[in-house]
């Protein structure tokens, strides 16, 4: 079963994403701020993070780049989920070490086609 982390402060968003993923038989664990998140990615060691970028705490971009710096997690995947659909905002994402970059609202299929390319992809 994939572990995923579900980085999300929106309680409606995250429950929805929590929801779709568990009933794909995906493990869910559940941060609702950055800080939480690398708390848990550095404790659960997930398959994949899922990463909003606007979070209370520490934004996604820092929890980002403090997961990417760390030999313990920066193998693993991270997806951001954000609202801001911009280049500049993909950009930045790459930048702060996201794999992958998801707009809100998500396209469930295409969020899974992104997971399941990212497991596959060897870590490097």
């Amino acid at each position: 079963m994939t572990k995923t982390l579900l980085v999300e402060d929106d309680e409606l968003n995250r429950d929805m994403l929590a929801r779709r993923l568990t009933r794909r038989a995906y493990e869910v664990v559940i941060a609702p701020d950055g800080r939480t998140a690398i708390d848990l990615a550095e404790s659960e060691i997930p398959d994949v993070i899922l990463m909003d970028l606007n979070l209370p705490e520490i934004d996604g971009w820092e929890a980002t780049r403090r997961l990417k710096s760390d030999h313990m997690t920066r193998h693993i995947p991270i997806i951001a989920l954000t609202a801001y659909a911009m280049t500049y905002d993909r950009d930045s994402a790459l930048e702060a070490g996201c794999n992958d970059f998801e707009t809100k609202p998500v396209d469930f299929c295409q969020l899974l086609g992104k997971i399941d390319k990212w497991l596959a992809t060897p870590a490097g």
